[in-house]
């Protein structure tokens, strides 16, 4: 009983440590190597792309994999749409694990943006000191904006840095909590955040901090997903999993 769990997220791990539980399911998990230094992981760790959904059928294809699960991060837009048409392609089922995002509570102060480009716009032109939290990957886009001051968290160092005259730089792994993020605002005079709407307990502290502090929170929005049978939490997720295969999940999963 083959499950591949396409993974980056805590809830992947978490599924993957549950399922692996259970001796009659043979669990892999596939991450993307956009982190150099991934934790530890309870199963068998496949890293690197597929090579399109094209690459990924012909895997699940060779690996005789009866199961896809999607637990990639809510902003892996084009890694669940592969994933969608490759179980699609290859006929093998797909369970997707779809965190929801967060709720504006009373006293956020959110200004939505389409996607990162957007987010510069919004900071406006008067100088600002922001702290970025959207990971590596898409800081060299607010190198257009280089009147503001940067702080910048990410779990690897951002290669080439920012072509900012003013950035300071944080290595770091979550969770976060709220005290610790309410302490590094107020340190570096943050006065708008940019951050991706990605849901769950782990970056939610500077989300909570900011409303404490009157920061407004430059939010992007989470991009498009495909349809596909699918979860919130990763409880639900492990009992369809299980499910699929005739097992009881209370089985030590």
């Amino acid at each position: 009983m083959r499950i591949l769990i396409l993974g980056g997220t805590a809830e992947a791990r978490q599924t993957a440590e549950r399922l692996a539980a259970a001796p009659e399911l043979h669990v892999t998990l596939s991450l993307a190597g956009r982190t150099e230094n991934p934790v530890r992981q309870p199963v068998p760790v496949r890293i690197g792309g597929f090579g399109g959904a094209e690459g990924l059928a012909r895997h699940l294809a060779e690996q005789r994999i009866e199961l896809l699960i999607d637990a990639t991060h809510p902003y892996a837009a084009r890694i669940s749409a592969n994933a969608a048409e490759a179980a699609k392609r290859a006929g093998v089922p797909i369970l997707a694990l779809r965190r929801p995002g967060w709720r504006h509570g009373e006293g956020d102060r959110w200004t939505w943006a389409d996607d990162v480009t957007d987010a510069v716009r919004a900071l406006g032109a008067a100088p600002r000191r922001v702290f970025l939290s959207i990971g590596r990957q898409e800081v060299g886009v607010f190198a257009a904006a280089p009147q503001h001051f940067y702080l910048i968290r990410s779990v690897d160092p951002v290669e080439p840095p920012l072509a900012v005259p003013n950035a300071h730089y944080l290595l770091a792994r979550g969770p976060f909590a709220v005290e610790a993020e309410h302490e590094l605002l107020a340190l570096h005079g943050v006065d708008a955040i940019v951050s991706k709407d990605s849901g769950g307990s782990a970056s939610y502290g500077k989300i909570a901090a900011a409303r404490t502090l009157g920061i407004e929170v430059i939010m992007i929005r989470r991009p498009e997903l495909p349809q596909a049978p699918s979860t919130s939490t990763v409880g639900e997720l492990v009992a369809k999993a299980c499910a699929h295969f005739g097992l009881v999940a209370a089985r030590g999963v």
